[in-house]
């Protein structure tokens, strides 16, 4: 899954294939948005007008390639937690027994299918954090792509955050899925806005009024 070049992920996507699909291309779009905050910092680090902030941008470095990283390895993730959930809609339901036995086999599967996306946004919330330091260590010269940046990862956190809401839809302990729901919503609203404070900031930084 991780190993397709940019046109191959794109061509599976837009293919009949059941992954990857949203969830996998909101981890792909996350990880370009922090790629874009590594670009930042790299071009910032070793600069005079930043030596009060290189330590901090070195680290920086290496923290977002890490989290870009792990954003990517989410592509498979998402495949394996949806993969139980597309074998449980395919078992029969002619009898009692059946349909018992596939309920709680979706059940399980719904669930699990849930808890990835959430890891996800957990993760994306990881890289706004990041983006929204280097809003103000980074260079100013690049200050347009920490807005790009974040807007790729804002999309991407709305984009798995209905990932979750498609599945806990369905689900019949409805207890457990207000829970995740609950939880879903408020990694939202934090990274909702976070990120458009850093877009706004970005927007007053670069327009001239």
């Amino acid at each position: 899954m991780t190993e397709y070049n940019i046109k191959e992920f794109k061509d599976i996507l837009a293919s009949a294939e059941p992954v990857p699909g949203g969830g996998g291309a909101s981890a792909y779009v996350a990880s370009l948005g922090m790629a874009l905050g590594t670009m930042v910092a790299n071009l910032t680090t070793g600069k005079k007008k930043y030596a009060q902030y290189q330590e901090e941008i070195e680290q920086a470095i290496a923290q977002s390639e890490k989290i870009s990283d792990e954003l990517i390895e989410f592509i498979k993730k998402d495949a394996e937690a949806f993969e139980p959930l597309s074998k449980a809609y395919g078992l029969p339901k002619d009898t009692d027994e059946q349909r018992k036995e596939r309920d709680k086999v979706l059940e399980n599967a719904l669930v699990v299918a849930s808890e990835a996306p959430i890891e996800l946004m957990k993760k994306i919330m990881e890289a706004i954090k990041l983006i929204d330091r280097l809003s103000i260590i980074g260079s100013r010269l690049a200050i347009s792509d920490v807005g790009v940046g974040i807007q790729f990862a804002k999309a991407a956190l709305n984009g798995a955050s209905l990932n979750v809401f498609i599945n806990t839809k369905l689900m019949k302990d409805r207890d457990k899925a207000q829970a995740m729901n609950e939880e879903t919503e408020s990694i939202l609203k934090a990274g909702n806005e976070l990120a458009d404070k850093i877009y706004n900031e970005v927007l007053n930084a670069i327009i001239v009024k």
